[in-house]
């Protein structure tokens, strides 16, 4: 039997792409289990980690299944033995993937995947967009979404904690946007490993569960119709919304112990940008926010008050915090990676408008669309949502989406 390779010392910093902070992440998380299959623009993430794994710096069981649904599934028996499970997928690979998808929630079970985004095939499309997450938007999982490479590798680390924390019990997606930070390369800034482990602590990912061979149970068991089988899946889907509410609280915790520890500091919920004094502000999810801060700076320059609002964690939606900076100014751009069809708008656009409900002040939001297919935002993109955002606010408010791509050239 031949030894495991040594492990390769581990360096303070490195320079990469987002997948491999992604699977940097992982290393320093100490999974037990990782399960994956390749998919675009996801396959260098399970490339990094298969030679994390070669080179001796990922000590964990590393399943090669013949497909996604595969993948989920035998991720979710690991998870229900007590292990720390990994997992990454994008576009058609989490689609093959959904019927577990579905079930991991249900089962109330801590598992972290990267969702590394991608427009959907038809018209056919490989490259980036948010269709294939927001598609899943209501299924049960947490999603937080990161603007940059450090920040994919930082809230990789932070998703355990947050999955596995009592009052939550969920599994969670760590979004990153295909292409653009996929592979997009900067120097990054890795923690020491003792600082993570005490971050992190222990796996405890089956106490709720209990299986054991020496305690058999069933799992899953067919629940609903009516008398108490109605009363008993209503409590189950009463205590998984709960979970998902409590995780707002747990979501900041864990981002301000994480900033505490190791320096880095980055919004939990939304991140508000030059607000301050701002008569009017754009919403951004993702990557797209660096183009869109710098496009706030341009207009900040001219002597307009222009500020940005910033979403990180997406389900659950933070309906608090963003109401307590929307009502900061007059009007708001909501600019989508993605489309919401039965509404004919952004799905996050959406969200803004169930949030401004719940506020007394009258806030128009104009829906932009834009970065469809891996299409560019640049900040001319963000001056125009800004401009227009502005008008809104003077009264001029679009009745249909603007879609910021559509006389690109």
């Amino acid at each position: 039997m031949s030894a495991l390779p040594q492990a390769k010392a581990r360096p303070h910093h490195v320079v990469c792409d987002g997948n491999e902070a992604a699977a940097w992440g992982v290393v320093l998380s100490r999974p037990d289990m990782v399960a994956v299959y390749p998919i675009t623009p996801q396959t260098s993430l399970v490339e990094a980690l298969a030679q994390f794994a070669a080179d001796g710096m990922l000590d964990a069981d590393m399943v090669e299944a013949e497909g996604e649904h595969s993948v989920l599934s035998v991720l979710q028996g690991a998870c229900l033995a007590g292990a720390r499970t990994y997992t990454a997928t994008s576009g058609p690979g989490l689609a093959f993937m959904f019927e577990p998808y579905l079930r991991a929630p249900g089962l109330r079970l801590p598992m972290v995947m990267s969702l590394v985004t991608r427009d959907t095939l038809s018209p056919q499309c490989v490259w980036g967009g948010h269709q294939d997450a927001m598609s899943v938007r209501e299924v049960g999982w947490l999603q937080l979404y990161c603007e940059s490479v450090q920040e994919i590798l930082d809230t990789v680390i932070m998703a355990f904690k947050i999955a596995e924390h009592r009052d939550v019990m969920l599994p969670i997606n760590v979004c990153h946007d295909g292409n653009y930070l996929s592979f997009g390369v900067c120097r990054v800034d890795l923690p020491e490993q003792a600082g993570v482990d005490a971050f992190l602590g222990k796996p405890d990912t089956n106490w709720h569960v209990a299986l054991d061979p020496d305690r058999p149970m069933g799992v899953d068991p067919l629940t609903g119709g009516g008398g108490p089988g109605g009363a008993l899946f209503t409590r189950y889907r009463k205590g998984h919304c709960r979970g998902m509410q409590n995780a707002l609280r747990v979501i900041d915790e864990v981002h301000a112990e994480f900033g505490a520890r190791f320096g880095r500091r980055h919004a939990g919920l939304i991140e508000e940008y030059r607000l301050e004094g701002a008569e009017y502000a754009i919403v951004t999810i993702g990557s797209m926010t660096g183009a869109a801060k710098d496009a706030v700076d341009e207009a900040r320059a001219r002597g307009e008050r222009a500020g940005l609002i910033k979403v990180k964690t997406y389900r659950p939606f933070p309906v608090q915090a963003m109401a307590q900076a929307i009502t900061k100014v007059g009007a708001v751009g909501v600019v989508d990676r993605s489309v919401s069809f039965g509404w004919n708008a952004g799905p996050l656009y959406q969200d803004v408008l169930g949030t401004l409900a719940t506020v007394p002040a009258r806030i128009p939001a104009v829906s932009f669309i834009g970065g469809l297919a891996g299409a560019d935002l640049t900040p001319a993109h963000f001056s125009r949502a800004l401009e227009t955002t502005a008008q809104a606010r003077a009264g001029a408010l679009p009745l249909a989406p603007v879609w910021l791509n559509e006389n690109d050239r």
